[in-house]
């Protein structure tokens, strides 16, 4: 009888631990769909005019609308899009109406247009300010003689550009190249595994009560007689 209350015990308290963590994860998944809304809404929102000092953090996804003159000295980001294969962010500077120089992202471009898109010329694009964080310890360093760079390094862009080190990612407007495609910013990037959690924590604490009930059967089954 011990035996089996032990076991009951380990039973329960595992079943409840693993129950636990799959409300966390319900708690957690919760709070990642609100800040997914969040930054969603503030992507969507009503475009205004470009901030003179905007803050990384209070600023990040502003929607602006920028008018002014692309320049040609493009730089050419290494991507691959779903349906599309692989191409080019296009990074190119852009002097505004005031006189600042900024980033501007202006979107996709497949390779074999690397050599033929020009992005130079008047425009007026509506789009968000994006502080990407792409570089890590991995990411190779820019292969600036034949212009193909593998993250968007904002502060090595600008410096390479002589502009701002701020960057507005276009969503659509007139751009100068319509071979250069809009990747507008979006949120499908960002993870969000939570109810995969949940299921997963779930599924074992029910596997683990399934296993104690059969466990405690067991024990508790009459003995078969050995037959002679």
């Amino acid at each position: 009888m011990r035996r089996s209350l032990f076991f009951i015990i380990v039973g329960l308290g595992g079943a409840a631990i693993l129950v636990w963590l799959g409300l966390w994860q319900v708690q957690r998944l919760a709070e990642k769909e609100a800040i997914i809304a969040d930054i969603n809404a503030r992507i969507t929102a009503t475009p205004v005019d470009l901030p003179s000092d905007p803050d990384p953090e209070a600023d990040a996804y502003l929607p602006v609308t920028v008018t002014g003159e692309v320049g040609a000295e493009a730089l050419h980001v290494l991507v691959s899009q779903k349906q599309k294969g692989a191409g080019y962010r296009v990074i190119a500077p852009m002097t505004l109406e005031g006189g600042r120089r900024i980033l501007v992202d202006l979107g996709f471009t497949p390779t074999q247009n690397k050599e033929t898109i020009n992005p130079q010329g008047p425009a007026t694009l509506t789009g968000n300010l994006q502080w990407p964080q792409e570089v890590d310890s991995f990411t190779p360093e820019p292969d600036t003689q034949g212009n193909i760079w593998f993250a968007r390094n904002v502060p090595l862009m600008a410096q390479t550009l002589d502009t701002e080190p701020l960057l507005v990612v276009a969503r659509d407007g007139t751009g100068p190249d319509p071979k250069i495609t809009p990747l507008p910013v979006d949120t499908a990037r960002i993870p969000n595994d939570h109810l995969q959690y949940v299921i997963t924590w779930f599924s074992l604490a029910a596997i683990w009560l399934a296993m104690t009930v059969l466990f405690l059967r067991r024990r508790r089954a009459p003995a078969t007689p050995k037959v002679d």
